[in-house]
């Protein structure tokens, strides 16, 4: 009734800011008190891949896309920056910065899809696997920070040494607006280096790797203020000067969260980077290797398990034979296309595998290639080698007693109606 919005107990301006870094682009986007969009915009960001399994950012990229997308976001809504109430800030889990004691990024983030610690992955659960699910209900393998901090103390020591501060990827691009150091819950569980009973870091897990917890950020709730934007980064992005900034999440909470998902049963696909299957459940929901993180509702849960390759094997293709038309084009002749493709069968492994197969060496193919196929054969092969991956999770997840209600479908992929069906 106010025409603002209620931001902890207080009256505030009539707009939110909500930032999202992705694997591919920073999004930012303005929405009114009822929930409708006002304005958005992106920025893409760049990954490298030094190696084959290898996948990392620069995070100083990450703040220039920010100072890009804002002003953008906010000249599209047509408003003032002051008429923002407040900031929220989401990443991918598991991205680790790690800093000196100056400040300084000491080396690219390691993303969440790279392989490079499978080895000592395979040691640590040897070694305290059991451990390591009791303490952060989840088992460990290449996409949690614990193992990247191993390959990291193993091959790079020097910079091992030389961190004084681990952020987690929000939390890092929260730090350049607002000058703080913190993080949630959900994303300690995601560096694997917490402990579910106590809410807290785990000095256990923490000395599997000889990591000294006082170098991992304090934890608090993820709709906690935890600063404002400090006068220099506002002059680079455009915002007010001590616009409050909450903690936030990882990506994965927040969009769930976002789909309705508020009741135990409830599940969502994402077609994203990674194609992704969610399930709410009261209380943690323990199944390794299915991921186990809390849920936004207090006493609350949710499972995740992905793939590695989803909407960024869409992008490789559309890259490769439809950059002329773009991702349009491409849809609408996997559109046109028969179900099943003439017969072109597409495994999407091009990064590895995740869930359900674990494996770093699987490849990529496409099956049944004869001189009938076209681009909407190899465009329509694409939708359903990615759907048959989803739908390996699917069963895999249901093989451990999952049982899903309602499934909603969520991430970029969604908007294509041939890829829906």
């Amino acid at each position: 009734k106010s025409g603002h919005f209620l931001l902890n107990g207080t009256h505030m301006q009539p707009y939110l800011l909500g930032i999202d870094l992705g694997a591919g682009s920073l999004k930012a986007t303005l929405i009114r008190e009822t929930g409708a969009i006002a304005g958005e915009a992106s920025h893409p960001i760049t990954t490298s891949v030094p190696q084959f399994g290898w996948s990392e950012q620069d995070p100083a990229e990450w703040f220039a896309a920010l100072c890009s997308a804002v002003p953008a976001a906010i000249a599209a809504a047509g408003i003032r920056a002051g008429e923002i109430a407040g900031i929220g800030i989401s990443a991918g889990a598991h991205i680790p910065v790690l800093t000196d004691a100056a400040g300084a990024v000491l080396r690219p983030a390691i993303l969440w899809n790279d392989q490079r610690s499978a080895a000592q992955a395979q040691a640590l659960h040897a070694a305290a696997g059991e451990t390591i699910i009791a303490r952060s209900l989840n088992r460990v393998n290449p996409t949690w920070t614990l193992a990247m901090l191993a390959w990291i103390a193993e091959h790079e020591p020097e910079v091992f040494r030389e961190a004084r501060r681990l952020y987690l990827a929000k939390d890092y691009l929260r730090f350049c607006l607002t000058g703080t150091w913190e993080t949630d819950f959900s994303d300690a569980i995601g560096a694997l280096l917490a402990d579910a009973a106590t809410g807290g870091w785990s000095a256990e897990l923490c000395g599997l790797v000889g990591w000294d917890a006082a170098r991992l950020p304090p934890i608090r709730r993820p709709e906690a203020i935890v600063g404002g934007v400090t006068p220099a980064a506002a002059a680079r992005c455009g915002l007010q000067p001590g616009t409050p900034v909450i903690c936030g999440s990882n990506d994965t909470t927040v969009e769930f969260f976002g789909a309705g998902a508020i009741s135990p049963g409830m599940g969502a696909v994402k077609l994203a980077t990674a194609g992704v299957l969610y399930q709410a459940t009261q209380g943690p929901s323990v199944h390794p290797p299915i991921s186990c993180y809390p849920h936004l509702i207090e006493g609350m849960f949710y499972t995740a398990t992905g793939t590695n390759s989803c909407a960024s094997a869409h992008r490789w293709l559309r890259d490769l034979m439809f950059a002329e038309g773009g991702f349009e084009a491409m849809d609408a002749l996997a559109a046109s296309a028969p179900r099943g493709a003439g017969g072109l069968l597409f495994h999407p492994y091009l990064q590895g595998e995740r869930a359900p197969y674990w494996d770093p060496l699987l490849r990529a193919d496409f099956l049944g290639l004869t001189i009938t196929h076209g681009k909407a054969n190899f465009a329509r092969a694409l939708y359903e080698g990615i759907g048959f991956s989803i739908r390996d999770l699917l069963q895999a997840a249901e093989a451990l007693g999952q049982s899903f209600g309602t499934i909603r479908l969520l991430g970029g992929g969604a908007r294509s109606a041939a890829w829906r069906q």
